[in-house]
């Protein structure tokens, strides 16, 4: 029988849930408190959206054209934040022993992937409150159902998500350096973020249609602009996407 005041030492993990939010708000701490992480994800698309939407450098068709990109650069603060931003920070984490010392922890690897992705929503609610307020402000006029927006912020989160883990956990961290600051600029210009698609050749038109940039900001602009239905074919495209990416990452991905 134990004492009264006294403890009886309870060794073993915690459960597995506890766990993972606990690293979630690590993370999600961890996202906030990087100035540069800052600068990719909330600076870089609030200053494009301000300059397309007030300067007319791009035909982005009929009517005004924050309509136009709004959802592009929604599209863009998720590829910042769950892709080039993620992917950047844990290639640096790995490089300097901070997974490896996760890895002696009861977290499992698809535990830790969870609890990155969770930290990588928390700052999208932000980025997308922020982001709004600003197109409202530059007369932005969106449509459609917002249950239909959701489910496109958060199948693209995941394919980013596991696409930006795959590469941290196996390239050097220079490598996802160069590599991820490299797909961000080329999926900025090629991925119907700015640029509309139809400005491309038929043939490039067909496969960066396939991309998940470009199904993520087809799908917003279908529903914000168009006001349209479910987006069924771009939703299909990004849960491909993140299945692919999310097995890939907890197949390949190394803690060191």
């Amino acid at each position: 029988m134990t004492a009264t005041g006294t403890f009886t030492p309870r060794p073993g993990a915690a459960p597995l849930p506890r766990m993972i939010r606990a690293q979630a708000a690590l993370e999600t701490r961890m996202l906030l408190r990087n100035g540069e992480q800052l600068l990719l994800t909330v600076i870089i698309p609030t200053l494009l959206l301000v300059l397309f939407s007030a300067v007319d450098i791009i035909d982005t068709g009929a009517g005004r054209s924050v309509d136009f990109l709004a959802p592009g650069i929604l599209a863009l603060a998720v590829l910042s934040t769950a892709f080039t931003g993620q992917a950047i920070a844990t290639g640096f984490e790995r490089r300097y022993g901070v997974l490896k010392r996760l890895a002696a922890s009861p977290l499992p690897r698809w535990g830790l992937m969870t609890a990155k992705t969770c930290a990588v929503l928390v700052t999208e609610v932000l980025q997308i409150a922020l982001l709004t307020a600003v197109a409202l402000a530059l007369g932005w006029s969106p449509h459609g159902n917002p249950a239909a927006v959701a489910g496109l912020l958060v199948l693209g989160t995941a394919a980013f998500s596991g696409l930006g883990l795959l590469m941290a956990g196996t390239l050097k961290a220079e490598a996802t350096l160069a590599a991820a600051n490299l797909v961000f600029l080329l999926l900025l210009v090629g991925g119907g973020v700015i640029v509309p698609l139809a400005k491309f050749p038929e043939a490039a038109q067909a496969v960066l249609g396939l991309l998940p940039i470009t199904a993520l900001s087809d799908g917003l602009r279908t529903v914000l602009q168009n006001g349209a239905g479910v987006p069924w074919s771009d939703l299909g495209i990004l849960a491909v996407w993140a299945v692919a990416g999310l097995g890939a990452a907890a197949r390949f991905f190394r803690w060191e």
